[in-house]
């Protein structure tokens, strides 16, 4: 099956290297780019891309604006794609709010090719891109900019989860790999990954990137605490 991807970035050299790279995969077609938020929120909807490539920061409209128009689209528009945000920097406030609005991960610029082309079908197979080194350093930002955690409904929603679902979300916001949950909880890789399907179901989140911000927010975990 092939993955449809358009690539949304100010920087024409860019998209054009972006899409040369990933158009010689044979599971990969390029179906556009835009310059800037605006157009490639008119791109997406007109393609309906698998995977939108979104860097951060655009003129018009950025890159965080444009992933909630497409995340959160309005009434009659059905058509939801993955995004996977580009940036400059390995930690950045615009990148957070971009998880937290639904996008699936982010990815450095100057990231190897072959990890940009391993990114967009990770993300195509609907998974969250985000490395556990790249959650350590989310939570350490978060650490340092957020606010207390909200302890109302969404604590609440914890109360859903098993004991052992509840371990392994905390271990999952601590930054901790599939196999190093599974070697801490004495538990088979499988079945951990068993877990966190069960974790992001029973709360309605998308991805991994979703639960490591759902556990702070909601106090299952406070930054620094190990």
């Amino acid at each position: 099956m092939t993955t449809r991807v358009i690539i949304v970035d100010d920087q024409a050299m860019v998209r054009a290297g972006f899409a040369a790279l990933l158009a010689a995969q044979s599971d990969i077609d390029v179906v556009g780019d835009a310059p800037d938020g605006v157009r490639g929120v008119e791109l997406s909807r007109r393609t309906h891309p698998d995977v939108v490539l979104m860097d951060v920061r655009m003129p018009e409209m950025d890159g965080l604006e444009a992933a909630r128009h497409l995340l959160d689209p309005p009434p009659g528009v059905v058509h939801r794609p993955k995004v996977l945000m580009l940036t400059t920097f390995d930690v950045d406030d615009y990148v957070y709010e971009a998880l937290r609005a639904g996008a699936s991960g982010f990815l450095l610029k100057d990231a190897p090719p072959a990890d940009l082309i391993s990114a967009v079908r990770v993300v195509a197979a609907g998974e969250a891109l985000l490395a556990p080194s790249v959650t350590r350093r989310l939570i350490a930002d978060f650490a340092r900019q957020r606010p207390a955690p909200r302890k109302d409904r969404t604590a609440l929603r914890l109360n859903g989860l098993t004991p052992r679902e509840t371990e392994v979300l905390e271990l999952i916001a601590r930054g901790l790999s599939n196999q190093e949950i599974a070697d801490a909880l004495v538990l088979a890789e499988q079945t951990v990954k068993t877990h966190i399907g069960r974790v992001l179901a029973k709360l309605e989140l998308r991805d991994r990137a979703q639960a490591v911000i759902f556990a702070y927010e909601s106090g299952l975990v406070s930054p620094g605490v190990n």
